[in-house]
C-alpha cells in the first residue's frame, strides 16, 4: 500500500559507507537501551506542515491534524514543536490558542525542515548505561532519494543542541525510526527491505548493521521480514510500522492474513510474522485491527482508491492517538485498543488529508523518553 506515496521523484545518489570499524563508532557502550512506546514520555516531537516544499494547499490540509494531535496530547505530556521560522511559529501559536489548547504545554525548536516526517527524519532518544538520555542521529536521506531531505536530516543535531543532550553521530547508516519496531526488551522488528537495499545503505551488510543496533539500541534478538521494494505507491519500501508494531512488550498488533496479503505483505512474511517470539522465545500475543472497510477520500474529496491502517497509531502517556478516516470500521479499531491500552484514553485522529501523503499518525510522531 502506499506510504509517502505522492511525493516528488528522487535525486540524490545513495551514500556509502565502509562497514569496516562501524561497530566502534564513537566509543559507545553496549550498555545503550530504546525504550518501547509505552515506556514514560518527557514528551513528544511534532515537525509541524508549512509551505515552503509543496505549497500552501499542502499546510493547509495538514493543519487541522496537527491541531488535534497537539491538543490531545498536551493533556499526557509535553509536546515539542519543530517550526520553520519565528513567522511559522507565531502562525502555529495562533492556532493552538483559537484551538484552546495551553501554551504552557508546548516548547518549539525554529529549525528549516523539508517536510513532517519526525518518526523518519528526527532524533531517536536511547538511554546510556546510566539511565541518562541521550540521541542517536542516523542518516536520513528521503527514503533513498525519493524526496528533498538535507534540511530534516539536521533536525537531530539541533535537537540536541536545543536539549543538551549527547549525540552519538551515526548518519554514515540510513535508518528510518518508522522502518523498524522496538519491544523495550531487546526484539527488533523490521523489514529488510526498508533498510538494507541499495537505495540506503548499497555496502551496508546485515550483520554490520546488526552489530550496530545491538550497540546502539540494546538489540538482542532480531526478527527480520522480507517486506518488498516500494516504486511509486510507497516510496518507505514497506515500512514495519504500517502493518506491524509493538503494542505492549508481549504484544504484537498487526492485521488479519487476507488485510496483510492486501497491504502487499507475502505470505512468508506472514507465516513469520505469526511465528515471532521474543528473547525469551516466547510467542507475541497478537491484536488484530482492521483496515477500513472502504477506499479513504479525504477532505477535499479525492478518493484515494486504497484503504487506510489503523495499525500506525502512538501511544503517549495517559492518551493513544488513532488514525480516523470518516470510516465505518473508525470505532472498531479505537475499541480494540482502548482493551489492549485501559489506562489511556483512545483520541481519534482524523488522518484522511495526512494518508493522501502517504502516512498517519505514528509516521509523524517521535517519543522523547523520561531519563531515569
Amino acid at each position: 500500500m502506499t506510504f509517502k506515496s505522492t511525493i516528488l521523484a528522487r535525486f540524490v545518489a545513495p551514500l556509502f559507507l565502509s562497514v569496516i570499524g562501524l561497530t566502534t563508532m564513537n566509543n559507545v557502550q553496549a550498555a545503550n537501551y530504546m525504550p518501547d512506546e509505552t515506556a514514560l514520555h518527557d514528551s513528544t516531537w511534532l515537525q509541524w506542515p508549512h509551505q515552503y516544499t509543496y505549497g500552501l494547499s499542502y499546510r493547509n490540509r495538514l493543519d487541522a491534524t496537527w491541531v488535534a494531535m497537539t491538543s490531545a496530547l498536551a493533556t499526557s505530556e509535553m509536546v515539542r514543536i519543530v517550526a520553520y521560522d519565528a513567522t511559522e511559529k507565531a502562525r502555529i501559536q495562533n492556532l493552538l490558542t483559537l484551538a484552546g489548547v495551553p501554551l504552557g504545554r508546548i516548547s518549539f525548536l525554529i529549525k528549516k525542515t523539508d517536510d513532517v516526517w519526525v518518526r523518519d527524519n528526527g532524533p531517536i532518544f536511547t538511554l546510556n548505561d546510566s539511565r541518562q538520555l541521550q540521541i542517536t542521529d542516523w542518516g536520513f536521506n528521503g527514503w533513498g532519494g525519493d524526496t528533498r531531505y538535507r534540511l530534516d536530516n539536521t533536525v537531530p543535531s539541533s535537537v540536541a543542541q536545543q536539549l543538551g543532550l549527547p549525540r552519538i553521530d551515526l548518519n554514515k547508516i540510513v535508518l528510518e525510526g518508522g522502518a523498524f519496531e522496538i519491544d523495550g526488551q531487546g526484539t527488533f522488528l523490521a523489514t529488510k527491505s526498508a533498510i538494507l537495499e541499495p537505495k540506503r545503505n548499497p555496502n551496508l551488510t546485515q550483520a554490520a548493521l546488526e552489530a550496530n543496533l545491538k550497540v546502539q539500541l540494546g538489540v538482542k534478538k532480531f526478527i527480520w521480514l522480507e517486506g518488498a521494494p516500494g516504486g511509486k505507491e510507497d516510496i518507505t519500501d514497506t515500512h514495519i510500522d504500517g502493518f506491524a508494531r509493538f503494542g505492549t512488550p508481549d504484544t504484537v498488533v498487526t492485521m488479519s492474513n487476507s488485510d496483510l496479503t492486501y497491504w502487499g505483505i507475502s505470505q512468508a512474511d506472514i507465516n513469520r510474522l505469526a511465528s515471532a517470539s521474543n528473547v525469551n522465545g516466547m510467542r507475541y500475543r497478537k491484536v488484530i485491527l482492521p483496515l477500513t472497510a472502504k477506499n479513504v477520500v479525504t477532505t477535499y474529496g479525492k478518493n484515494l482508491g486504497y484503504k487506510g491502517s489503523y495499525v500506525n497509531y502512538y501511544v503517549a502517556n495517559s492518551v493513544v492517538l488513532v488514525p480516523q478516516y470518516q470510516d465505518a470500521n473508525d470505532s472498531a479499531a479505537k475499541a480494540i485498543l482502548q482493551k489492549l491500552y485501559p489506562t489511556r484514553s483512545i483520541v481519534g485522529i482524523d488522518v484522511r488529508n495526512l494518508f493522501a501523503n502517504g502516512g498517519m499518525v505514528h509516521c509523524v510522531t517521535q517519543q522523547q523518553p523520561l531519563a531515569h
